[in-house]
């Protein structure tokens, strides 16, 4: 059987990319206060939801970051919006955080590309 090939480079560390890691960092405090509004209001549904998100945000790889972001801005849906459930002064500031933080992502990885 051949030796499989490890992944290519794992890339650059989070705190090498300090517009990124704070725009984490910041989204993962807006989390938090999330999840406790949550947990306060009995949602499970949504508590069940954030309960991984501050951590992921916190400690995640860099290459890890997107998803996360992208599955938090999943709970502004449509039909089906954390909004509905959670006080305003919670919820857009948690939005625009992950919206800061997908836009340093992109421009990380123009740069990169560059």
């Amino acid at each position: 059987m051949p030796a499989t090939q490890p992944p290519g480079p794992p890339g650059p560390a989070r705190h090498e990319i300090p517009t990124v890691d704070a725009a984490a960092l910041d989204a993962a405090r807006h989390a938090d206060r999330l999840l406790a509004a949550a947990r306060e209001r009995g949602q499970r549904r949504w508590v069940d939801f954030l309960a991984p998100v501050p951590d992921a945000l916190r400690d995640g790889a860099l290459k890890e970051l997107r998803s996360v972001a992208l599955k938090a801005r999943a709970a502004y849906g449509p039909k089906d919006s954390i909004r509905d459930v959670l006080p305003d002064d919670l919820t857009e500031p948690f939005r625009e955080s992950i919206d800061r933080l997908l836009k340093a992502l992109a421009r990380h990885e123009v740069n990169a590309q560059s």
